[in-house]
């Protein structure tokens, strides 16, 4: 069968004309952008969040615009009907500008218009893929400039995007919660500097996990906060040029209308929320922290899953693949070592957002896509790694009690001896017990210091591992030993 040979139409714009294919949506602007910008092999149609963000935004526009009478009822209906079928997920991959561009977003805002526009003239019975009569510039940018849409979507998808991380932390948290309260009364060694200390429970360990991923969860909300602030109507600089002061009341209305986000509004000075970016500084850094949560907590877990011979071997990993083409029953901590690239990569993404936030020059930043691109890629690794390591790791761990036990022959635990016989005959009998590798209990009970009975009393995960219990009890066991003496 013969391919049949591709089609054009004849666009032209400041620069001359220029064919576009006839089966194309957007129009000659994105033609020439998509010539330009052909980088990073990573198109606006990957992030669904930020076209429906744009479309949102233009539909919010457009309803502002039919409200003053700016605009017909007839090119406004079509031009929302054209949003709601994007939003319907309609026409994405008509969306196909690079996200490295240069213009600050304008390829991206025009490919937005074009692919609007022609679908409209679409609904109101032209031939597919017109420009006319309705027109990208004149109508489905009116009153508007991609100083204040591209901005202003960016923080709607990223707002959507962190509502949908809070929903994985929030699990993670709950998978972390549950492995707390299986393992509350399992003893084990406690560490400091990688070195033998004080008994905890494996149950407090996890619990210790989840406490820094609720706080997380607080910060996620603080990222969202400082989001919700939007400079539609500033136009080109913040001045509001070509906007009715009226329409910049009614757009923020229907904002707030169309995307469901209630807390939208106004920033009370156009001109710096056009030109500054820290919003997305501050909440990348806040994704920065919850990457150096992750990255902390999993080292922990590659620290006490290590062996099964040669390390710590506490706790056992789910096996979900082999780990070795070489060394036959090797199974690696893969999803461990997954989740940590991931956050190692967030951070890297944390600091080219910085970068590209204070490269902004006077009215404007020219690297809102730049930001755009890695807080996405950041959000996105963050929300597909999340989910992953709770249920792939975390919700099938096991302790292992022969790794557990070896609790008993530390000599950490004669710190919990210390109130009771003082830290002079504490430190006699710890050096005793790594000199001859004998146990705490036995030395203790050879030199007559303490009966079996106190030995059991003190020595007990419960009163060992919980502040505030040993109380008076210590007291009593203390001045029964003075007594003797």
């Amino acid at each position: 069968m013969t391919e049949q040979p591709m089609k054009y139409r004849d666009e032209s714009d400041l620069l001359g004309s220029r064919q576009v294919p006839t089966d194309a949506y957007w129009g000659v602007q994105t033609l020439r952008a998509s010539e330009n910008f052909h980088v990073s092999g990573v198109s606006l149609h990957q992030y669904t969040t930020l076209i429906n963000a744009l479309a949102m935004v233009k539909k919010a526009c457009t309803l502002a615009n039919m409200n003053l009478g700016d605009l017909t009822k007839e090119y406004g209906n079509a031009i929302i009907q054209a949003c709601d079928e994007i939003l319907g997920g309609e026409f994405h991959d008509e969306f196909i500008v690079d996200a490295f561009q240069g213009g600050a977003g304008t390829s991206t805002n025009m490919n937005v218009n074009e692919v609007i526009a022609s679908r409209a003239n679409e609904i109101l019975g032209e031939p597919r893929n017109t420009m006319a009569p309705i027109n990208a510039n004149d109508h489905v940018n009116m009153s508007q400039s991609t100083n204040d849409v591209y901005p202003t979507a960016t923080k709607i998808a990223t707002i959507f995007g962190l509502n949908a991380l809070s929903t994985n932390v929030e699990a993670l948290v709950n998978a972390l919660e549950e492995k707390a309260e299986a393992f509350k009364d399992l003893l084990k060694l406690g560490r400091t500097e990688m070195q033998d200390a004080v008994p905890i429970t494996l149950g407090q360990e996890f619990g210790a996990w989840a406490g820094p991923f609720k706080r997380d969860l607080h910060r996620i909300g603080w990222a969202i906060d400082t989001l919700e602030t939007h400079n539609i109507g500033a136009t080109a600089i913040g001045t509001g040029l070509n906007a009715d002061p009226e329409y910049i009341k009614l757009a923020d209305k229907y904002l707030r209308e169309v995307t469901g986000l209630q807390n939208l509004k106004t920033s009370e000075n156009l001109i710096d929320d056009t030109q500054n970016n820290d919003e997305f500084v501050h909440a990348s850094g806040l994704l920065r922290v919850l990457a150096t949560n992750l990255s902390k907590m999993c080292g922990d877990l590659l620290l006490l899953s290590s062996g099964p011979i040669g390390g710590f071997h506490e706790i056992t990993l789910p096996a979900v693949q082999p780990g070795s083409s070489i060394m036959p029953g090797k199974v690696n901590p893969v999803i461990v070592e997954m989740t940590l690239q991931c956050a190692y990569q967030v951070m890297g993404h944390d600091a080219t957002i910085s970068l590209a936030a204070q490269g902004g020059m006077l009215e404007l930043n020219a690297f809102g896509p730049l930001i755009t691109y890695n807080f996405f890629q950041a959000l996105k690794l963050l929300r597909n790694s999340i989910p992953i390591l709770a249920e792939k790791c975390i919700i099938g761990i096991e302790p292992n009690m022969d790794g557990l036990n070896k609790v008993y022959k530390s000599v950490g635990l004669v710190t919990a001896l210390v109130p009771i016989i003082g830290y002079k005959a504490s430190s006699r009998i710890a050096k005793k017990a790594l000199e001859t590798k004998r146990p705490i209990r036995e030395l203790v009970l050879e030199e007559g210091l303490l009966s079996e009975g106190e030995l059991d009393h003190v020595l007990t995960p419960e009163r060992m591992t919980r502040p505030g219990i040993l109380g008076h009890d210590h007291e009593d066991i203390k001045r029964k030993l003075d007594k003797k003496s």
